[in-house]
């Protein structure tokens, strides 16, 4: 059986499922990051994605790789999110940002009432949709039927692109005893503003700018409570029993992104190790590769970033299992997660560090990747998810018996 392809017209065989689909999407993935690294400086010169980017991605199905597969998503594991991100960064860290962004509001997408669901996918499966989970950047209240939203978020990665975007606002009630709620909001692109505001040193490429909303209303069935994504049964799950869309979302956040760091510090060591095995020293002509220093770097970068992998794809694999026998973790299970995914993302920022120390002068010239890669790594860890003073403290809360801090879990 086969069915068009909504982006070629071309004909293509029924999704496949299980490791074969796996594995399938992880060699179209690969097979695009010749191409990807060739194009990283126009992409950073754009300071978003450049279309034909945006149309491999689409082509390769992997912006739906957690798409319900009743739309015609992938429906694949969790950690294809890290696996995919690993291998798009290796070409381009702003690629992989934004390919991770976009591909997990489908996932996201798949836990709102299914009247949300098929307005969207129902006109357009492919549609992307946009974030900023930023909270206090918005205000919200209750109105007949839904909720009248207003504020303005920054990082909103890849939003040029999309058709839809999810804010996440504080909701506020006129009565003090029922304090706020945190709750997540799906607008149409009509309903809130672009701001041109991506100017930055690293992640240059993620067009990440800012939006505006002014008094919007939204519907009940366009919005969620953020109660709903902790873990178990969400609004969504009559329509996608799969335990994916039962796993809790801001525990696992970190794991949405840290794959990109994870590829972009592979890059790093890749292309270091290439250059050093020939490279001659500028004072002595010695060879770098047989300098025991060199040797120890590498040695250093390479358990960091495997450590990271193994970090990263184990918190996946155990959440994935979790979520199949129905098992919701504690808040100490979640704040570890929340520390793994700093601390494995700390680990590849400090790989990259290490060697682009290394490198000497030769890594300032912007003729080079290792200077994107430097500055990508530091834009990636910069994100909240990655911040291991906040993740730390919050697990060492925990862990000592008091509240955690973060009210998303």
């Amino acid at each position: 059986m086969v069915a068009g392809n909504p982006i070629t017209g071309a004909a293509q065989p029924e999704a496949e499922t299980g490791e074969r689909a796996y594995a399938a999407m992880i060699a179209r993935t690969r097979a695009l990051v010749p191409q990807l690294r060739q194009r990283a400086a126009r992409t950073e010169e754009l300071r978003c994605l450049p279309p034909e980017t945006e149309q491999d991605l689409h082509e390769a199905g992997l912006f739906r790789i957690l798409q319900p597969r009743r739309f015609g998503g992938s429906e694949l594991e969790y950690v294809a999110l890290i696996d995919c991100a690993d291998l798009l960064g290796q070409a381009d860290a702003s690629v992989a940002w934004n390919f991770a962004n976009l591909a997990s509001h489908h996932w996201m997408l798949g836990m709102f009432e299914e009247k949300a669901q098929t307005l969207v996918w129902g006109h357009d499966a492919n549609a992307l949709i946009a974030s900023s989970f930023i909270f206090p950047a918005g205000r919200a209240r209750k109105t007949e039927g839904g909720y009248r939203l207003h504020g303005s978020w920054p990082f909103s990665s890849g939003v040029a692109s999309c058709e839809w975007n999810m804010l996440a606002s504080v909701v506020y009630s006129d009565d003090e005893a029922d304090g706020i709620e945190y709750r997540i909001f799906l607008l149409p692109k009509k309903d809130y503003k672009i701001l041109d505001t991506w100017n930055a040193a690293g992640l240059r490429g993620t067009g990440s700018s800012d939006v505006e909303v002014r008094d919007a209303f939204v519907p009940d069935y366009m919005t969620v409570a953020v109660g709903n994504l902790a873990g178990g049964p969400t609004p969504g799950s009559v329509a996608n029993p799969n335990p994916l869309y039962a796993l809790p979302v801001f525990s696992l956040f970190p794991y949405v992104l840290s794959g990109v760091a994870l590829g972009n510090a592979q890059a790093c060591l890749d292309d270091y190790v290439e250059v050093v095995r020939h490279r001659i020293s500028t004072y002595n002509r010695a060879k770098l590769s047989d300098f025991q220093s060199t040797q120890i770097k590498i040695a250093d970068a390479s358990a960091k970033i495997d450590a990271a992998r193994l970090i990263m794809r184990s918190a996946c694999a155990v959440a994935m299992e979790d979520a199949r026998r129905g098992h919701v973790p504690s808040m100490a299970g979640k704040t570890k997660y929340r520390r793994d995914g700093a601390f494995s993302v700390n680990l590849c920022t400090e790989a990259v560090s290490m060697l682009f120390a290394a490198s000497g002068a030769r890594g300032l010239f912007t003729s080079g990747v290792l200077q994107r890669q430097f500055r990508d790594a530091h834009a990636i860890n910069s994100h909240l998810a990655f911040n291991f003073d906040a993740a730390g403290t919050n697990y060492g809360r925990v862990a000592l018996g008091l509240p955690s801090e973060n009210l998303t879990l």
